[in-house]
């Protein structure tokens, strides 16, 4: 009786320690989607998570749609196209180093036509890649990042008649050395690097409102159209590097 219990308290020793050495695997998304009146949430909680991939990506196709994403942890990656007529999404990021595509497509001037999405992140080293309409399509665009953090890179390139972007950045030091590097995909220091792109011709016009409050971060602004563009900004902060160009 003795020797069953012992060799039976080896195996379980046994299988305890090889459960513990099992490593924690990441969470991966991917979804094709195609019909209208879509509401999608997705919510990921760890490291290394994936929502698509650069050849493997989560392809919404419909209109009147709704996704809505919040992801905790580092590391993580998101790719995301969609093709729809009206969009609203609310992404919520909370980590470092994560990197996150959304291309909103236009095909024969039947997508995004009116978007809406905000974007709020609180982290480090996190690249955020926007790209909304194609040659002029979206017909209204309101976009508002939100984020605290350093190293942070945001690229936006919105295409459509009337664009309105909002982008709020809190720097954890209000006077950052050394600054962020001018350029896409590039920061170092405590700053973040800001470039967004608006062009598209419509009777209204865009805007852009940038509120700042950190040093040593870069900013770049192309705003172009037929239309009123108006582009207002409040620094507080050192080392600031702002290049504008607007035009007709």
């Amino acid at each position: 009786m003795n020797k069953k219990y012992i060799h039976h308290s080896f195996y379980a020793l046994v299988l305890a320690s090889f459960l513990s050495m099992t490593p924690a695997w990441a969470n991966d998304i991917y979804i094709e989607q195609v019909g209208d009146t879509l509401d999608l949430d997705i919510t990921q909680d760890g490291t290394d998570n994936v929502i698509g991939t650069s050849t493997t990506d989560v392809n919404l196709d419909g209109a009147n749609m709704t996704f809505a994403i919040t992801q905790t942890g580092d590391l993580n990656t998101i790719a995301a196209d969609i093709q729809g007529n009206t969009y609203t999404g609310t992404w919520v990021f909370t980590g470092d180093s994560n990197a996150v595509d959304l291309s909103c497509d236009s095909t024969s001037g039947t997508n995004c036509e009116d978007v809406t999405l905000n974007i709020t992140t609180t982290g480090d080293s996190n690249t955020f890649d926007f790209n909304v309409g194609d040659t002029s399509d979206s017909d209204s665009a309101e976009i508002s990042f939100t984020v605290t953090g350093d190293g942070n890179v945001i690229e936006s390139d919105v295409d459509g008649k009337n664009a309105d972007i909002t982008v709020v950045v809190n720097n954890s030091a209000s006077t950052a050395t050394g600054g962020a590097t001018s350029g896409l995909l590039s920061s170092s220091g405590a700053g973040n690097v800001i470039d967004i792109d608006v062009d598209g011709d419509g009777s209204t016009g865009h805007t852009i409102n940038l509120n700042v409050d950190g040093g040593g971060s870069s900013y770049t602004i192309t705003q172009s159209g037929i239309g009123d563009n108006t582009f207002d900004a409040d620094f507080d902060g050192d080392n600031q590097d702002v290049d504008v160009t607007q035009s007709d």
